[in-house]
């Protein structure tokens, strides 16, 4: 199972001609049966999608309809265990809180990849493949 980061989600619904290609990858990736998300991924997608500064803001009712597709796949919440895991992830390896409170929920549900521009692709962290899809 893949976990998907808020990047992949944020591409799926951009309109700039910058991100046509991610955009287009992003929802080919969404379209997979074997993903997984966090609570805190659609927190980070519907504040980041709907914010009045972003160029092409989703209203409050896009969002929320987005969110309420993308909860078919396996859904993380957020936890004591998942707020410890990532400190603990923290502690070890150096990233920021919320890259490993990520971490940490992709770990809890099994996921042997996650999706994301944010951390170095091929990185392995306690058994989990960092994979940037947009390479």
């Amino acid at each position: 199972m893949r976990f998907v980061d808020t990047n992949v989600l944020l591409y799926s619904v951009s309109v700039a001609t910058a991100d046509h290609e991610k955009r287009s990858r992003a929802l080919a990736l969404l379209r997979s049966v074997d993903l997984a998300v966090s609570v805190q991924v659609l927190q980070e997608f519907y504040v980041q999608a709907t914010r009045a500064s972003r160029r092409d803001p989703l209203t409050h009712a896009q969002a929320r309809g987005l969110i309420d597709l993308w909860t078919r796949f396996p859904t993380q919440p957020m936890t004591v265990e998942i707020l410890t895991d990532a400190l603990d992830i923290r502690a070890r390896h150096g990233f920021s809180y919320w890259d490993s409170a990520i971490l940490a929920a992709a770990l809890a549900l099994g996921c042997d990849t996650l999706l994301t521009e944010d951390l170095s692709h091929g990185q392995r962290i306690d058994g989990l493949t960092i994979s940037n899809p947009f390479l």
